[in-house]
């Protein structure tokens, strides 16, 4: 299996780990994030599926970020973890795969986290301007109107901004 190969050749690079239903997830800081990715690659893990973030607030290392990587010839499939700060950073993935850069602009876009070395970094779903990031725990789902831009005094009316 692919984690004991990594626990080998990158040692300590591994701080967690848990299998469900035969998919492997490791937790690795971000320090090691390049070099598994080499690793990975020359274990024949050459299709980056995707790249997600999850939100939790409460933790000191506010999100996660998740990579999902196929092995083609084995079917072999792996989930890694990168916790990552509030206003934290990630060493980006494009110069690996050039899926990378639609992905890491989009976890940019919802959740606000940016990726070191990115060569586009900007926002991928929403305009240049929107107010905060779509996917954050934080984002006001309560009555507060994120898109209202200056001088909306309400939320929507039926597709409506309410103007001054």
């Amino acid at each position: 299996m692919i984690i004991e190969h990594i626990d080998a050749q990158l040692p300590g690079a591994v701080t967690d780990r848990h299998a469900f239903r035969g998919d492997q997830t490791i937790v690795v800081a971000k320090e090691n994030l390049l070099a598994l990715v080499d690793l990975l690659y020359r274990e024949g893990f050459q299709l980056l599926v995707d790249i997600t973030a999850v939100d939790w607030p409460e933790r000191e290392q506010r999100f996660d970020m998740v990579y999902h990587w196929l092995n083609l010839a084995s079917q072999e499939r792996l989930r890694v973890k990168v916790p990552v700060a509030d206003g934290g950073t990630v060493p980006s993935l494009t110069g690996h795969f050039k899926t990378a850069d639609w992905f890491e602009r989009e976890v940019f876009d919802l959740f606000g986290i940016r990726f070191d070395g990115h060569p586009n970094m900007k926002r991928l779903l929403t305009w240049d301007d929107f107010p905060g990031h779509a996917l954050r725990k934080d984002f006001p789902l309560d009555g507060g109107d994120p898109f209202c831009m200056e001088g909306c005094t309400a939320p929507y009316n039926n597709g409506e901004r309410a103007r001054d």
